[in-house]
């Protein structure tokens, strides 16, 4: 890791990210206040929602500095497969390696799946040319055959276009003479080659990164430029940035290139923030836990660093091998559906009712009982303080539905069959939590739980109780935790070279000179962007695996000046201490080079989150009112205070609701929660 000093610097700076249900936003000014704001999505086109909440700041779009993006725009566009026509063109007798894939299945169990590649045949053309695997040209390219195969597409209305050739890793001569001839050709610049995104082996991982990124790059693009005219049109003197699912951000000129690593831009923004939120608050170790409407998002951050990925699947065989920050997801959110299946089992998820028509007690049409129905139903949500219910509907009405559809099959009272609805659907997040933590090696009980979201903060304590997490933190705005992930993330570029050699067969020059490469190329475009950095920090690792096994461990680098015998070293640390297992007598192969380069920003004061005007002097005075609440089984009298009114210093005891704009946070019964100094809530969990 090595860092330089930048003299750039920044005034007013907006974050705005873009959900599938609401668009939140976030202003640091530059005299420190914050504002923010929480308003719909527009999903037909979500540059009126961004502009909606800008609207609603109290600085003047003209006189922002920097504007973030996060978006779901690819994201939506991937998940729903609302794509742009996009052809390819590859190595004779190679069309369909993004159809072959792996030998996987989409269910462990059964013996049919479906499964429908971003391409269709019909729009997979060959053309003559082929290097091996060291880079040599075996078959020249056939430029003629290149360009009727242009045409072709051309003619069958393809709008993007994808060039993978067969080992481009090794050498992209071919690549990029195709691409240059295409240029000439093609009617737009949405035009991927696979080196290009990803320079390493592997072609069906490959093939298919730059198929989503051709088919995402005229959805993004379009996007982009409807929102920075909006923008521009009031007054907005700069460049965009959007953020990239590897939890940094990029200039708007650029994102569309490389539209593929914006897939996961809203959950890298939320581990982000995380990171950010949980360093400052002096803990280092977290796993994050963003519960929304349709999901839940979990992550595991080690010594303030985001665990970032380079092999995500973000649906059955659709793997995209660009740097992305390692989040997992279950079908849990609020809105997730309870219904009793042909067993008679109680099932929570993955179905779920969505914002339209949403839970019963959003007053939308809703009528299956979904999470968020159980937990008013328990007393853990305000019925007058819910966000966004069009029409009220009667706590009566929300407990005849639980009544019909879950109690009476499973003969139960109501409020027992909502206690259970709550039980399984912590249960599975729990799971979600163990996906990031034990199968990784790492115990949960030596993290904190870090909770945000809309609903986040309802389940994050009785999930760390079944888990053993010691603590959970809560920021100051969980539901618009986001956003702020936008406002406080470094700019950031990803770059992988294959190497796929054995160890011993490796000159240590080609490894030295690969990482120098790499940080000159990303130390390049940090500079280039329109982005005040403080200093530049470069990481690097490596991609290990002993010969004749498939799996990959990264192992981090401690600079650019490495020997084989260091690597070595390092490689059979990094296994003993995942596998507990040494195996000295297999060679070592190193995959893949690894490099990342990121302009740190200046940092931001959180302390603000909470209007501390707001804050009364005792806790007695930020109590609401009492009502009775569920929790083991049995009603409890629970105090509900308001939060932007608990003291800042506040220690209290649960059982306690905390009610804010953003979310309602519920504190079990013999757990503590402390106040900081950035508005966060830091509760001890007490367990049996």
């Amino acid at each position: 890791m090595n860092k330089s000093s930048g003299n750039r610097s920044s005034g007013v700076i907006t974050g705005v990210d873009v959900g599938g249900t609401f668009t939140d936003m976030l202003v640091f000014d530059s005299q420190g206040s914050i504002s923010f704001a929480k308003t719909p999505t527009t999903i037909d086109n979500q540059a009126f929602g961004v502009m909606n909440a800008l609207s609603q700041s109290d600085v003047a779009i003209s006189d922002i500095d920097t504007i973030v993006n996060g978006t779901t725009t690819t994201t939506n566009a991937v998940l729903e497969r609302k794509l742009a026509r996009t052809g390819m063109i590859t190595t004779r007798g190679f069309r369909d390696i993004i159809e072959l894939g792996r030998r996987t299945r989409p269910q462990p169990y059964g013996m049919f799946g479906q499964f429908t590649p971003i391409i269709p045949r019909a729009l997979r053309l060959e053309v003559s040319e082929r290097m091996d695997s060291s880079g040599n040209v075996l078959t020249v390219l056939d430029e003629a055959e290149l360009k009727q195969a242009i045409k072709q597409l051309l003619d069958q209305n393809c709008e993007s276009l994808v060039i993978h050739f067969l080992h481009a890793y090794a050498n992209p001569a071919h690549e990029q003479r195709a691409a240059e001839i295409a240029a000439q050709l093609w009617p737009n610049a949405y035009i991927t080659t696979g080196h290009s995104l990803l320079s390493e082996y592997r072609e069906y991982e490959r093939g298919v990164t730059a198929s989503v990124n051709a088919a995402v790059q005229p959805i993004l693009d379009n996007y982009i430029d409807r929102l920075q005219s909006e923008l521009a049109a009031n007054g907005y003197a700069n460049e965009l940035l959007v953020m990239n699912g590897n939890g940094g951000m990029v200039s708007a000129s650029m994102v569309a290139k490389e539209a593929a690593k914006t897939v996961m831009s809203g959950p890298a923004s939320g581990v982000m923030a995380a990171a950010y939120t949980a360093k400052r608050a002096g803990i280092r170790d977290i796993i994050t836990y963003d519960m929304g409407g349709t999901s839940s998002d979990v992550a595991l951050i080690l010594d303030a660093i985001p665990s970032v990925s380079h092999e995500l699947e973000v649906e059955y065989a659709m793997p995209i091998h660009v740097p992305m920050v390692d989040v997992r997801t279950i079908g849990s959110g609020g809105g997730s559906i309870a219904s009793i299946d042909d067993a008679g089992l109680l099932r929570v998820g993955p179905e779920s009712a969505g914002a339209t028509p949403g839970p019963i007690c959003y007053g939308r049409g809703g009528t299956s009982v979904t999470i968020s129905d159980a937990n008013l139903v328990l007393g853990r949500l305000n019925p007058d303080t819910l966000f966004s219910v069009d029409n009220k509907i009667s706590m009566q009405q929300v407990r005849d539905a639980v009544d019909q559809h879950i109690a009476q099959p499973l003969g139960l009272s109501i409020d027992a069959a909502a206690g259970a609805i709550l039980t399984i659907a912590n249960n599975k997040m729990a799971g979600a939590v163990r996906m990031v933590s034990l199968s990784r090696g790492h115990d949960p009980r030596d993290f904190a739980l870090f909770a945000f979201g809309g609903a986040g903060p309802l389940h994050a304590v009785a999930i760390a109780r079944e888990l053993g997490i010691p603590n959970v933190l809560i920021p100051a705005r969980p539901g618009i935790t986001n956003a702020l992930g936008c406002v406080v993330a470094d700019v950031r570029h990803d770059f992988v070279n294959t190497i796929n050699r054995p160890l011993d067969t490796i000159d240590a020059l080609q490894i030295n000179q690969t990482l120098e490469q790499q940080t000159a190329r990303g130390r390049a475009l940090v500079e280039a962007e329109a982005v005040a950095v403080e200093q530049i920090e470069c990481r690097y690792s490596a991609d290990m695996q002993f010969i004749g096994q498939t799996h990959l461990l990264n192992v981090p680098l401690p600079s650019t000046n490495v020997t084989t015998d260091t690597l070595q070293q390092l490689f059979e640390q990094a296994y003993l201490s995942r596998f507990h297992v040494e195996l000295k007598e297999i060679r070592a192969s190193l995959v893949n080079l690894n490099t990342t380069v990121i302009g740190n920003r200046a940092p931001l004061d959180l302390s603000a989150l909470i209007d501390k005007s707001q804050r009364k002097p005792t806790l007695n005075e930020a109590l609401i009112t009492t009502r009775p609440v569920w929790f083991n089984n049995q009603w409890h009298d629970t105090p509900v205070y308001r939060r932007d009114h608990i003291p800042a210093d506040a220690r209290f005891t649960g059982p306690a609701v905390l009610e804010q704009m953003d979310t309602t946070i519920i504190i079990e019964p013999d757990c503590t929660a402390t106040g900081d100094a950035d508005g966060n809530l830091i509760i001890e969990v007490a367990h049996d």
